[in-house]
């Protein structure tokens, strides 16, 4: 087996230059930092994303939202799915322990879609808003595309919130480029933009790049968030390193992460450049993966990994710190490019 480099934790002879400045989201007046905290492990294990992750302790939530935002972190991603409402009343709780004012945080949260109406936007918005415990969102999302109501009436419903101040801004998730466009288009018409769609992109996951959902959201001037920077979890070589710790993960984290033992030969040699990019900068595997993705396609793309302990909190807000070269970007770029994760 192949020894795989996770990198220093001393900076050597690199300087580190950093990519901590917050960026615009669309077209909007909001101000993010290039990578965010998703809050999916804030499920305590109920609903679907509680068979993923195991519940937390409030103390493990509170510090890493306490290190995230230590390290630069200024916005949250959660969703209504996460938990059935439990990740936004844990951030909302983490939040209102530590002291932390809304005003300073970006909140984005998701209405689930599948086998509803756009009528239930409104609906469901009240409770999504008690359990955040806060009048207004500031990024509200549609998840997936699979609705009962055409695009249209999902954007009609999302500019009435928006008109009422329980929203400020529109986006989408798992959409495709026609898609956004056409649900940038109904919003147009009534006065919005759509400012964002959050999709799976990686090292190991490119398939945007090539799909048109990268064309279409420079097009629109749209922000690119992505979500699994680290391919859950393949691209911080720990698997690499140990496959025996693939049998430490639920069958059904296995299962949704493609975590085996083939994707983890196939994706060796990106980890192993990695491992090499990661030691020049005198940090972890990890934050040379986030850090590619937040750079490789321009200020754009922004990142919003999950954590499930302290450390990888600080991981995570660790890849603001510095910025990949050029030559170093298409390095790792090169060595992605016939990845494909095998399900």
């Amino acid at each position: 087996m192949n020894h795989i480099d996770h990198g220093s934790e001393r900076v050597g002879t690199v300087k580190k230059t950093g990519s901590s400045g917050k960026r615009r989201l669309g077209m909007s007046d909001l101000s993010v930092s290039p990578v965010g905290l998703g809050t999916v492990q804030f499920s305590g294990g109920r609903g679907l994303s509680g068979l993923l992750w195991p519940p937390l302790s409030e103390d493990d939530i509170k510090g890493i939202v306490r290190v995230s935002v230590e390290g630069g972190v200024n916005w949250f991603d959660t969703a209504e799915l996460y938990g059935r409402g439990e990740s936004e009343a844990a951030l909302s709780r983490a939040l209102a322990a530590l002291g932390i004012k809304r005003e300073r945080v970006v909140i984005a949260d998701k209405w689930w879609p599948l086998l509803r109406t756009a009528g239930s936007i409104a609906k469901t918005i009240d409770e999504r808003l008690s359990r955040l415990g806060t009048d207004y969102i500031d990024l509200h999302q549609i998840h997936n595309p699979y609705s009962l109501s055409s695009i249209k009436a999902q954007m009609r419903e999302m500019a009435r919130l928006a008109g009422e101040g329980k929203i400020r801004y529109v986006g989408v998730s798992n959409f495709s480029a026609e898609d956004m466009r056409k649900a940038h288009m109904e919003l147009s018409k009534l006065g919005l933009a759509l400012v964002s769609n959050q999709v799976s992109y990686s090292l190991v996951r490119r398939e945007i790049e090539t799909n048109g959902v990268l064309d279409a959201a420079e097009d629109l001037g749209m922000t690119i968030i992505a979500y699994s920077p680290l391919g859950r979890g393949i691209l911080t070589g720990k698997f690499h390193e140990n496959p025996e710790l693939l049998q430490t993960r639920n069958i059904f984290r296995r299962y949704y992460g493609s975590l085996n033992r083939s994707s983890i030969e196939a994706s060796r040699p990106v980890v192993e450049a990695l491992g090499r990019v990661a030691r020049k900068y005198g940090v972890t595997l990890s934050q040379a993966a986030i850090n590619w993705v937040i750079n490789f396609r321009g200020d754009w793309v922004v990142a919003v990994p999950g954590a499930t302990s302290v450390r990888q909190a600080e991981d995570n807000a660790g890849a603001m710190g510095f910025t990949l070269g050029e030559d170093d970007l298409a390095l790792l770029g090169e060595a992605s490019e016939k990845f494909r994760v095998r399900r």
